[in-house]
């Protein structure tokens, strides 16, 4: 059995611009001296997403003091959540939802494939990923920074393992996620229609669907 391990942000859908309005309020609320002035947008997140919690922090807080970076941080995560569960826009790539369901083998004719999720996010956010797209029960299991303190490799090993997993690709968007995957040791699927540029991936996905030519 193929199995898949995806990435969500720039891969699944794109809530950047939904977080950018959370991460605003935190600013707003916080109200750090160092950062007065600092706009989030969708563009910057961008440019961050993939990366885990920690270093986002410190490319967009800067050298402030670590206590309140880390405040701030935690205070970033509670209202993205928010806006997040808020949303009533479907922020979810064209075809996400249909291929999943049909690579589990829960519709007629679709593949069996193993389906999990490795980010780099906060402890929470797969869980909620997984709810707002209806996809809870066809997710095998995830993993995340925020939950293990582990870099993406690690956390993709973490999977393999615990589910004695063969036959696995990891599935991103940016030259981070194919880092990670080449050090876990598996092939690693560029999904070119998210936010990052990769060079000598095993395979490329110019949507979704696509990955059902994999299987």
């Amino acid at each position: 059995m193929k199995n898949f391990i995806l990435d969500i942000d720039g891969t699944l859908w794109d809530s950047t611009g939904v977080v950018a309005v959370g991460w605003n309020r935190a600013l707003k609320e916080a109200a750090v001296p160092e950062l007065d002035g600092l706009v989030i947008t969708a563009d910057s997140l961008k440019k961050e997403f993939g990366k885990p919690m920690d270093v986002i922090a410190d490319d967009l807080f800067g050298d402030i003091d670590p206590t309140k970076k880390a405040a701030l941080l935690k205070l970033c995560c509670k209202y993205e959540h928010e806006a997040i569960v808020e949303n009533t826009k479907d922020i979810t790539f064209p075809g996400v939802r249909e291929t999943l369901r049909a690579l589990s083998g829960k519709e007629a004719g679709g593949a069996k494939c193993g389906l999990y999720i490795v980010s780099n996010c906060q402890d929470g956010y797969i869980e909620l990923v997984m709810q707002k797209n209806g996809i809870t029960d066809i997710i095998s299991d995830y993993e995340c920074f925020g939950r293990t303190g582990l870099q993406k490799d690690e956390n993709i090993r973490l999977v393999i393992e615990r589910n004695k997993l063969e036959n696995v690709m990891y599935v991103g968007d940016t030259t981070g996620d194919f880092e990670a995957s080449k050090k876990a040791g598996v092939p690693f699927v560029f999904a070119s229609y998210g936010f990052g540029s990769v060079t000598g991936a095993d395979y490329e996905i110019k949507e979704f669907a696509d990955l059902l030519k994999l299987v």
